[in-house]
């Protein structure tokens, strides 16, 4: 501050200067804060989606850009969403994502991801898989589920094709799948990929602690022994039956952003159909789907494989959003990380990756 001047006068001096710094700083600034923050408000509608296993229908959603800003969460059930229910959409064709959980899961238990790719730009659509989600379990395993899963993503994709709604939305050239644990499995299978059922049986001699893949093993074996059946033969019954509701890979699918997968059944001839760009996330300490036999036995199986990020300490359930005081109570398991992780801080890194892999997949330019 000048010495020269009266106290007032210098003072005036100073503050004019450090407003005009103040004021350029933030000017040069805001874009990078802009760049920070949602491009846009998100909106939410439920939907009915055919199944083409079962004929009958299944829950979903759809987050959407929106210019309606957002106002806290909306509960449903034990999920707080960052979205507003049925607000209008933003004009103009927008790329397709469509989520699939894992099994026992929900078309809300990855709301922060849809939620995130919504407020930047994406149609996102979410769905619930008939007998394989948190209702119902009583299909996994069986090729109702197996071979259903992928088609039900199908299905959801040509409903919001086809819908007056969302058509006029939806850029249908533009149109990727995110997935986890089971859902990667399905994001994978989508993008042509071709399981091997037997390759169960190995895993399972190799990990019988694996109660989440294993467990119903000596059930299942029981009641075939009972039928004069080995649980070879079960298996390669369900692998039979794979085709007969038709073929589950989806050349509309561009690119699967893939999280835990099951991937233990894909051998190298399985995985040599895909052609689209993958992103492979996963734990470095999951239990329920080792890594030795799923993400990094398809590391190098995939050649169209474009990034792939390991959570250092995590486990299986880090994936599912980040859990509401209520559903932490009811599922303290897969709400629960291992010291060291915070799913806060992973889930940010994961939403980001995801928006940036889906941009340059999907050739999006960003805003």
């Amino acid at each position: 501050m000048p010495t020269n001047l009266p106290d007032s006068t210098a003072r005036a001096m100073y503050s004019a200067r450090l407003f005009r710094w103040l004021v350029t700083a933030l000017f040069l600034l805001a874009p990078l804060g802009l760049a920070a923050q949602p491009a846009t408000g998100v909106g939410m509608t439920s939907i009915r989606i055919p199944d083409p296993v079962s004929g009958g229908q299944t829950d979903g959603y759809v987050f959407y850009p929106s210019a309606q800003p957002v106002h806290g969460t909306v509960a449903i059930g034990p999920y707080n969403v960052a979205a507003t229910p049925d607000a209008q959409p933003i004009p103009g064709a927008k790329p397709l994502v469509v989520i699939s959980h894992g099994n026992g899961g929900s078309r809300l238990g990855h709301h922060d991801l849809a939620t995130y790719l919504a407020s930047h730009g994406f149609i996102v659509a979410t769905l619930n898989h008939p007998k394989d989600d948190f209702l119902d379990t009583s299909g996994a395993g069986h090729a109702e589920v197996l071979a259903g899963r992928p088609l039900q993503v199908q299905a959801t994709i040509t409903l919001l094709l086809n819908d007056p709604r969302w058509k006029g939305v939806i850029d249908a050239d533009r149109i990727g799948v995110a997935g986890f644990s089971a859902g990667g499995y399905t994001s994978l299978m989508l993008l042509g990929a071709r399981p091997k059922f037997d390759r169960f049986i190995d895993f399972c001699n190799r990990h019988p602690e694996d109660r989440d893949v294993c467990g119903t093993r000596d059930k299942l074996e029981a009641v075939l022994a009972k039928q004069g059946k080995t649980i070879k033969d079960f298996l390669d019954g369900e692998q039979a039956r794979m085709g007969r509701w038709g073929d589950t890979a989806d050349p509309r699918v561009k690119a699967a952003f893939v999280m835990a997968p099951l991937s233990l059944i894909f051998d190298t001839q399985g995985l040599a159909p895909i052609h689209a760009p993958v992103f492979l996330y996963y734990g470095q300490d999951d239990h329920v789907l080792p890594p030795p036999d799923n993400a990094r036995h398809i590391r190098p199986l995939i050649a169209s494989l474009t990034t792939v990020k390991e959570v250092p300490k995590a486990d299986h359930w880090v994936f599912i959003t980040p859990c509401s005081p209520e559903l932490a109570r009811e599922a303290a398991r897969i709400c629960s990380d291992p010291p060291g992780v915070d799913r806060l801080k992973v889930h940010a890194r994961i939403n980001a990756d995801a928006l940036a892999f889906f941009r340059k997949a999907l050739a999006v330019a960003s805003h």
